[in-house]
């Protein structure tokens, strides 16, 4: 099995909402689409700006399936598979496997925190061993923020070395640079996602596999020049947009902007507990949004 195959500029990608609650798949796969037409290398499904843990397992199983029914190509695709209860994430991990993704990013079980390493471990060997006979890359998704429960580098290495074929790479969501860079330095073969564009031009030297960004949402073109070509000014430009959500809530806000973007506002529907974005912000991201794209890379 190859180590890893994904890399590049990859969208965290977000769900659009049927008004019932229920993930909009027609909406979900027009988006998809259309982002990896138009710069992104690949996409993060049902990750945090999917909203993912706001949806039952069928919920979950059901975009999972529309991806495959639709003919998204799943090799550029990794899916949000943790959850809370080890039987939620093994289903879940499971049925990414069954259905050929190239990737499952899996959360730590995120109710209880403070657990050891020995249960995080635990964790991990159920999700290896329930998919021994279809045996899909895993991602450790790093996002204390939410979760409360760290992937340490000693934990990391620890994992690595039980399942080397396995345990293929990190998303990073804590914002701490010195940590992914921590984390990449365990293996050249460990490939590490910052969750900013803004490490772009470091990935591109080699430093990362690239960026999991939920802002790539909005900018993927500009990120992808930089990705290719090294072109500084189209990351300035897409920084620019992703600096926009500073002080505001980053799921919303992406929502917001995609409902301007694509002239749909359904694309701003949230699933509660999120809210949509105030009617303030979203100007304020809109008319920023709108002024960088006017300054549009020749």
């Amino acid at each position: 099995m190859s180590k890893t195959t994904l890399s590049g500029v990859i969208a965290a990608i977000a769900t659009p909402i049927e008004e019932n609650g229920a993930p909009d798949l027609k909406r979900a796969m027009k988006l998809a689409r259309f982002l990896l037409d138009n710069g992104c290398d690949g996409l993060n499904v049902l990750g945090t700006t999917g909203e993912a843990t706001s949806f039952s397992l069928a919920e979950r199983k059901s975009v999972m399936d529309a991806y495959k029914a639709n003919g998204l190509p799943l090799d550029r695709l990794m899916v949000g598979t943790g959850a809370a209860a080890v039987a939620d994430a093994v289903a879940l991990t499971r049925h990414a496997a069954e259905l050929g993704f190239a990737g499952a990013l899996v959360l730590p079980p995120f109710y209880y925190k403070g657990v050891p390493d020995d249960g995080l471990v635990a964790y991990i060997d159920a999700l290896v061993k329930a998919t021994a006979d279809k045996p899909i890359p895993i991602y450790l998704y790093h996002y204390p923020a939410m979760s409360g429960l760290p992937w340490n580098v000693t934990l990391i290495k620890r994992l690595l070395d039980s399942h080397p074929s396995r345990i293929v790479g990190l998303k990073d969501s804590s914002g701490d640079m010195a940590y992914a860079r921590s984390a990449a330095a365990i293996s050249k073969d460990f490939a590490v996602f910052p969750s900013t564009e803004a490490c772009l031009l470091e990935a591109k030297r080699g430093d990362f596999a690239g960026c999991i960004s939920a802002t790539a949402n909005l900018n993927a073109d500009l990120c992808q020049r930089a990705w290719a070509t090294g072109d500084a000014n189209a990351l300035d430009q897409a920084v620019t947009i992703r600096k926009l959500f500073e002080g505001k809530p980053l799921v919303s806000g992406v929502k917001a902007l995609l409902a301007h973007i694509h002239g749909d506002a359904v694309f701003a529907r949230m699933k509660p507990p999120l809210a949509p974005l105030s009617a303030a912000d979203r100007n304020a991201v809109v008319s920023g949004y709108d002024a960088v794209r006017a300054k549009r890379v020749a």
